[in-house]
């Protein structure tokens, strides 16, 4: 049984759930290479991998349509694919204690199998399809959230240094709508062969701060990070 594990004990306490059918636990951490030292103790976790990837993308995406209720598809489909890329959910599945709870054959074992971000995504989304079976969508949406936790919290931090423009887009977008900012080269120097861009952003005729870069697009993103460390962010709407 699995609630005779202290290993799987342990990480129904992470999970906050008990399951009632302890064979779908074990199933969630079977990976295949367990099959192949014991065939017997099958099957693996492939299946539940599949229907978890599906269980979580519509957890999110409601999650994520409620957040952000202006945000159009495009936008929502890339905080999506930010929360479900595969590092980040094999992350998750360390900070919940997957990893230690896994059962890998041996030659996956000694080959560090335990810490392969691969085999903790898919053991992630193959709990996420065993708690669905295990009990409905709305239990499987309240433990993927919780396991979550703040979605705005999670999505600065995936998304936010990699994306200056993004984020002052994103604070300017609610009150002055998508088209408010302007980016604007004002100087050029060096040779061809290694220029260097100063670009200032604009809220329609406000300048809300300027970088350089050794392209455009590192200018852009210069400026909107001098945009975002400055006091005027969100200015007001003009009259």
């Amino acid at each position: 049984m699995a609630n005779d594990d202290p290993a799987l004990t342990t990480l129904q306490h992470r999970l906050g759930y008990q399951f009632r059918d302890p064979a779908l636990l074990r199933c969630a951490l079977t990976h295949p290479s367990y099959l192949q030292d014991d065939p017997a103790a099958g099957p693996g976790n492939q299946r539940l991998e599949f229907l978890g990837d599906s269980v979580l993308q519509l957890a999110l995406s409601g999650a994520l349509f409620q957040l952000l209720p202006d945000e159009r598809e495009g936008a929502l489909s890339k905080r999506r694919a930010a929360l479900s890329q595969g590092r980040f959910l094999s992350q998750l599945a360390r900070d919940l204690g997957i990893d230690a709870a896994l059962r890998l054959g041996q030659s996956e074992e000694q080959t560090g199998g335990r810490a392969r971000a691969s085999i903790l995504e898919d053991a992630f989304e193959a709990l996420v399809g065993a708690v669905y079976l295990d009990s409905d969508f709305a239990t499987a949406r309240r433990l993927v959230l919780a396991w979550y936790g703040p979605l705005p919290d999670r999505l600065a931090a995936l998304l936010g240094e990699d994306n200056p423009k993004g984020r002052l887009q994103e604070l300017v977008q609610p009150v002055h709508g998508n088209r408010a900012l302007r980016y604007e080269v004002v100087h050029t120097a060096g040779a061809p062969h290694a220029r260097e861009y100063e670009v200032s952003v604009h809220l329609h005729d406000q300048l809300l701060g300027s970088g350089r870069g050794a392209s455009k697009k590192l200018a852009e993103e210069a400026a909107a990070r001098a945009a975002l460390a400055s006091s005027a962010v969100a200015p007001k709407p003009p009259s």
